[in-house]
């Protein structure tokens, strides 16, 4: 399952705040030893050289480490390093301004890996402790006030950074609620499916069946209604069995053409294989055109020619009957339109019907493998 966007920003934050960290250390270090007279040069050079190794450090360990230990030292070195300036003398100099700089970043930073209150505490500490310690060294209103901008600095990005998390969890739950809602709708699909082709099969079969019996077309007592009651009611039943992956259609189509109750000149190679569901929708999509023409074409022969192999075939069923307009076909009509057409598209074929009045029927089934990016058929 996909990262969600929470987990992710979380991450984000991590690595962006050591991000950050790293980046703002050269100029702060730039600044720290390019400012002090050279009688504090070395004491700064040790401060700076100091806070670069732990914000190293400290920047590994938030690309690598969990949990929020590391932030208790982290504030920890940042005060040693204020109490440091009284040892540098750099207050006289007033070479303060990188430690304000690190403590702000620090601020900012450690809102976007932490929670609330640990953030809160982290910034409260390290701010107001070195706040403490630089009126403690009685140093310039003006540079205590700057840095005393490092809290609001710090609530500032909590707040952003709140916002954000609060927008991610909203996409979680979007996301969340999409993934519920196709898995849903790939139900109801499977459902529809299931139930479009038990009301094909219920045309096909017994439907048909009874039908010709109904309207006079079968005699009740034709020596193969009883047989084919007892297919239409196997068809009905199917198996539990699950579906191979492939079938032969010539196979399936032969076991089609002894139902068909008409004289069939079938004309197809020795053996034709298919992925199941493909060979399956062929086979009963011949078998309806079949039916048709037993029951409309006013003759009793029928030719099912096959050409092809198993990267792309043509099927015809041909009868020499009355024909009829396609046209006139009311869209009421299951025969072709879900038995014929509708089984076609569902596995990536498609049917033509040709026929007028007078001069028969050609019902033409098309199908061609899938491809890959190279071109090759899809097994």
């Amino acid at each position: 399952m996909a990262e969600g966007a929470a987990r992710l920003l979380v991450r984000f934050g991590r690595r962006y705040a050591a991000t950050v960290r790293l980046v703002t250390l050269v100029p702060i270090c730039a600044i720290a030893v390019l400012r002090p007279p050279p009688e504090h040069l070395a004491g700064t050079v040790v401060m700076a050289a100091g806070a670069a190794v732990w914000t190293c450090g400290y920047a590994w360990w938030l690309r690598k480490g969990t949990g929020s230990a590391p932030v208790a030292l982290d504030v920890g070195v940042l005060l040693l390093l204020h109490a440091g300036v009284s040892w540098t003398d750099a207050l006289a100099h007033t070479n303060t301004g990188w430690l304000r700089l690190l403590v702000i970043f620090a601020c900012v930073t450690c809102q976007w890996h932490t929670s609330l209150w640990t953030g809160a505490a982290a910034a409260l500490t390290v701010s107001g402790g070195a706040v403490a310690v630089l009126v403690a060294l009685d140093a310039d209103p003006i540079v205590v006030r700057s840095q005393a901008w490092a809290l609001p600095a710090a609530a500032l990005s909590r707040a952003a950074w709140t916002l954000l998390h609060r927008a991610a969890d909203r996409a979680d739950r979007m996301a969340e609620l999409a993934a519920r809602s196709r898995a849903e709708a790939l139900v109801a699909a499977g459902v529809r499916a299931e139930e479009r082709e038990l009301v094909n099969s219920l045309h096909d079969t017994a439907a048909t069946t009874l039908l010709m019996v109904g309207t006079g077309q079968v005699g009740s007592d034709a020596a193969w209604l009883a047989p084919q009651a007892r297919r239409d009611l196997a068809t009905l039943r199917g198996g539990s069995e699950p579906a191979p992956r492939h079938a032969d259609l010539v196979r399936l189509l032969r076991d089609d053409l002894d139902a068909a109750h008409l004289t069939v000149e079938f004309d197809a190679p020795t053996r034709l294989r298919l992925p199941f569901p493909v060979a399956r929708a062929i086979a009963d999509a011949a078998r309806e055109a079949l039916t048709n023409v037993r029951r409309h074409s006013g003759t009793t022969a029928a030719t099912v020619r096959l050409r092809g192999d198993s990267a792309a075939l043509r099927l015809d069923v041909i009868d020499q009957g009355r024909g009829f307009s396609p046209a006139d076909v009311p869209d009421t009509r299951r025969g072709l339109r879900e038995s014929v057409h509708g089984r076609m598209s569902r596995v990536g074929a498609t049917a033509t019907v040709s026929s007028a009045e007078g001069k028969g029927t050609v019902v033409r089934l098309d199908w061609q493998a899938p491809a890959d990016d190279t071109g090759h058929p899809i097994p």
